[in-house]
């Protein structure tokens, strides 16, 4: 064992020219299963179930449950996979919010799982180079994936990073594409790092450091130096996992958390705030006063994510008054029941005012095109525990010959002077990513992770909607017909809004398309899944129950026992 890990260590370590592989594709690919694992779009049981990306995925955390291991054990070992199997859409150098709902404390925790700009990522930089670009070298993050995965295993989890990795190892060792192999040397490197401990956690903290302040972080290092890369050992060896207190409000009855400002999340608890002085139900699920009434909160919502949102550890972001009742209430003012708005109207928490002034908004306009990346995870087991994820990384580079693929997400910054979210070296973007647990009665009873960039919460809309107000089931929630607002500045490279643009599934009627055209929505009409993968759980409490649902017009897959 030890011979195996000394030369691990030398092939990382090695000062040797980055090398590259004949044929090495320039953009990461999904696996595909080599048998038919009899994985589906829907399942239930009581003792616990998983709703992912990949069917090896979903297959990998469904093996982690049924030998024993919790939900958060579960979730890691179905997100390390995912790097694998959805690798087109989250990488192993990329970045997972994950919102933790820990049965034996009964509290729900935040791990932001985002990193930061390196420190050579300044706006003057990008400014320089006409903006940040949208893939490749420049512009990743430093990777914070695998930390928030090792910090929720070390706080609610209960196996080992060389367990719950058994699965990937095992689909990197089929070999699919050149790179399978150096990542499953790097996973090696890493368990024979956690293996020099018999402790659990220290065994984690070996893990991070082999990864963030050891061979790992130097291989990266060099290849970025060779390759124009902005990422240092520095900005490795700094990066740390917060643990972070969710937000929630109240919605009907229920309490919905989400992650902060750093991500969109709280985007989605403004507009069921709003939403909560309407009677939904009575409108009728899928008619058009439904429709327009969560839209019309939504591009409210929207609006103020544009202005406000940015890393809280650098920005005073006002989260108390946005999320306030009272500010909900003037912003709920704007809404005309009977005409869409077509105005970008951003409110002013700062004075409860439902219109910020015209002149003071920091928002300016971008030019890229929405991305199609990002993929799904959540799951539960028979004790309680929950997890929500939503992992991503996509459009960056291969890290040399360490296997792994780092992301892009440095274009959810933007470079305009003044703005929350401008660039700063060591901060965190903005992003879109954002799990959702809710609770009632202090017990998580739905959990929901969607993929598809600003479309993410206002899908987690609907799902929620789809449940709360309307009484569907977690298959039902997930095949409803959907829609999309492109009434927003776009998070990659800050496309402008498309205002009043309403993307509508072609499921809904024509007669309640052609109502909301009546009420000044531009309708375009969208094959399902509508720019939006959703995942879902819905559990009850009494019985035990866990319904588990993801889109199959999306290719989710969930399994249950």
């Amino acid at each position: 064992m030890m011979r195996a890990f000394l030369v691990a260590s030398l092939f990382l370590t090695s000062p040797g020219p980055v090398r590259s592989h004949e044929g090495r594709p320039d953009r990461a690919r999904p696996t595909r299963p080599p048998e038919y694992l009899g994985i589906g779009w829907e399942a239930s049981g009581k003792n616990g179930a998983v709703v992912a990306g990949g069917a090896e995925a979903t297959a990998a955390g469904m093996e982690i449950l049924k030998e024993g291991g919790n939900a958060i054990d579960s979730a890691v070992a179905t997100l390390l996979a995912m790097s694998v199997t959805d690798a087109h859409l989250f990488c192993f150098g990329g970045e997972v919010p994950i919102l933790i709902y820990d049965a034996d404390r009964g509290v729900v925790e935040a791990i932001a799982g985002q990193g930061a700009a390196p420190r050579l990522a300044t706006r003057a930089h990008f400014e320089e180079e006409g903006g940040i670009p949208e893939e490749g070298i420049e512009a990743a993050a430093v990777p914070a994936a695998l930390d928030a995965c090792l910090t929720a295993l070390g706080r609610s989890g209960t196996l080992t990073f060389g367990r719950v990795a058994g699965p990937t190892l095992r689909i990197l060792d089929r070999g699919e594409q050149p790179w399978h192999a150096d990542l499953a040397r790097t996973l090696r490197t890493l368990i024979e790092a956690e293996e020099r401990s018999d402790d659990r956690l220290r065994g984690l903290r070996l893990v991070s450091d082999c990864f963030y302040r050891g061979p790992i972080a130097r291989r990266i290092d060099a290849w970025s130096r060779a390759n124009g890369g902005l990422i240092r050992y520095e900005d490795l060896a700094t990066h740390a996992s917060r643990v972070e207190e969710p937000v929630a409000v109240d919605y009907r009855g229920y309490r919905v958390y989400k992650v902060g400002p750093v991500t969109q999340g709280p985007a989605l608890l403004q507009a069921l705030t709003i939403l909560g002085g309407f009677d939904l139900a009575g409108a009728g699920p899928d008619s058009p006063d439904a429709i327009h009434l969560q839209v019309e909160a939504l591009k409210l919502a929207m609006a103020d994510r544009d202005e406000y949102y940015a890393d809280p550890l650098f920005e005073q972001v006002p989260i108390d008054e946005l999320l306030s009742d009272d500010y909900a209430s003037s912003r709920r003012s704007l809404i005309d029941p009977r005409v869409a708005s077509l105005e970008r109207r951003p409110g002013d928490p700062a004075s409860g005012g439902p219109l910020l002034e015209p002149g003071r908004s920091a928002v300016q306009l971008g030019r890229t095109q929405p991305s199609s990346d990002t993929t799904t995870c959540v799951v539960a087991d028979a004790g309680g525990n929950v997890v929500a994820a939503t992992p991503s990384g996509w459009s960056g580079v291969l890290a040399g010959d360490t296997g792994i693929w780092l992301g892009s997400r440095l274009q959810s910054f933007n470079t305009w002077e003044g703005h929350p979210n401008v660039i700063e070296p060591g901060k965190r973007p903005r992003i879109t990513l954002t799990p959702t647990i809710v609770t009632k009665d202090d017990r998580p009873v739905i959990a929901v992770s969607i993929a598809g960039g600003d479309a993410q919460d206002q899908a987690t809309l609907q799902l929620l909607t789809n449940v709360i107000d309307f009484g569907r089931s977690a298959s039902e929630a997930v095949t409803s017909p959907r829609f999309n607002s492109e009434h927003l500045v776009g998070s990659f490279g800050q496309p402008p809004p498309r205002l009043g643009v309403l993307r509508l599934s072609t499921e809904v009627a024509d007669e309640v398309a052609e109502e909301l055209e009546a009420r000044g929505h531009l309708v375009e009409r969208a094959r399902p899944p509508v720019a939006s993968n959703p995942t879902i759980l819905v559990l009850d409490p009494d019985s035990g129950v866990i319904e588990a649902a993801g889109d199959p017009a999306a290719r989710r897959h969930a399994g249950a026992y």
